[in-house]
């Protein structure tokens, strides 16, 4: 965002407040964003500090964690004109509260070390619950803490934990991606030498868990690429932090036999894009083409010498079989300076897309209308 648009929004946010007007909307030059023919963007929600996972309670309120904010948010589209018009804080203050996730009338919140469940959460607005302590047993280790949660198909509930580094050989449960069961409190590694996933989806037809993954820093501009990967097998290993994409081999801990257990990726993603939030498309709104396809969020690159990313991505599958791999929204990043970052992508009811932005502070909706 450019210093006029973020003073013009600073002189206007205290106005925007008093009148439930948006206020980004004056700010985000959502024009720049560069969408195939048929889509449209426009802004679902705005003043949504460090915006990133979301989850869509059954009633239709929107969930929404942050990182260095600290916030969980609630947002609510009471007059369902495609655009939130209230935000309830649910809290403040937390450890990095990135994920969270709505399952059986519950919402669960992860922070670094924690997960909190709030019951019969939607019943209960505006009036918040007393949150509930489900697990305490997590790494309390910020650097790459933060995580996406989401149940899979067998109820359990899975939980990404990054590497405490750049690279590093960290024992169980760091870099690996476990399933927590809600009743017992046992857990399953279900992926290892995974160095910090903040993304991932089940595949609707097989039940597989596809994950996105953030290569290391400090080789250089181009390697190693950030991966989509399949999990076929619990407890497979994918490599980190002995050697990274199919072979290349990493220059401080290559390990040439720790390096036969790599299962390659099934798509190199570029390096430094840093991809997160991915999900499979179920919707019905977007054309043929786009069903059944995978949506990658790219937050954009930090230490790279010209930057990447700072985009939205399409996967297109066949079965499990790649077919192409495409832009799908660009323009966050104008030349050298970008103005957003996207984070995560989530499909509404009527197959929309949201897309939430936690350097805005904001979440998009891209929507599909035929000519």
């Amino acid at each position: 965002m450019n210093n006029i648009s973020v003073l013009v929004k600073s002189l206007i946010c205290g106005l925007g407040l008093n009148l439930g007007m948006s206020v980004t909307a004056y700010a985000l030059p959502l024009e720049k964003i560069q969408l195939p023919d048929g889509f449209s963007i426009e802004l679902y929600a705005d003043n949504v500090k460090n915006a990133r996972q979301m989850a869509l309670g059954d009633n239709g309120t929107l969930f929404v964690g942050s990182r260095r904010a600290g916030n969980v948010y609630a947002l609510i589209d009471s007059n369902k004109d495609n655009q939130a018009d209230q935000q309830i804080i649910l809290a403040k203050d937390l450890f990095l509260p990135s994920g969270l996730t709505f399952h059986d009338g519950d919402l669960y919140v992860a922070e670094v070390d924690k997960i909190w469940r709030y019951n019969d959460i939607e019943n209960s607005l505006p009036t918040i619950p007393k949150p509930e302590l489900v697990y305490d047993k997590l790494p309390n280790k910020a650097h790459h803490g933060w995580k996406n949660i989401k149940f899979g198909p067998d109820g359990k509930l899975y939980i990404p934990i990054g590497a405490p580094c750049n690279v590093c050989d960290d024992p169980l449960p760091y870099s690996s991606i476990l399933a927590l069961d809600i009743e017992t409190k046992q857990t399953t590694t279900i992926a290892q030498g995974v160095r910090n996933s903040v993304g991932f989806d089940f595949h609707p037809k097989t039940g597989e868990l596809w994950f996105t993954d953030n290569g290391r820093d400090m080789m250089g501009d181009d390697l190693p690429d950030d991966e989509l990967n399949r999990v076929s097998q619990e407890g497979q290993h994918f490599g980190f932090p002995y050697v990274h994409n199919a072979d290349i081999k990493d220059p401080e801990f290559y390990d040439a036999e720790k390096a036969k257990l790599n299962t390659p990726p099934e798509l190199n993603l570029g390096a430094h894009v840093a991809a997160l939030g991915m999900e499979f498309y179920l919707g019905k709104q977007f054309p043929a083409e786009y069903q059944g396809s995978i949506f990658i969020a790219q937050h954009g690159s930090w230490n790279r010498s010209s930057k990447v990313g700072y985009r939205v991505m399409q996967v297109v599958l066949d079965g499990n079989k790649i077919k192409d791999y495409l832009p799908f929204a660009t323009g966050w990043l104008q030349g050298e300076q970008s103005w957003g970052r996207p984070v995560a992508v989530l499909t509404m009811p009527d197959g929309a897309l949201l897309v939430s932005d936690d350097a805005a502070d904001a979440i998009y909706r891209i929507s599909y209308q035929p000519d």
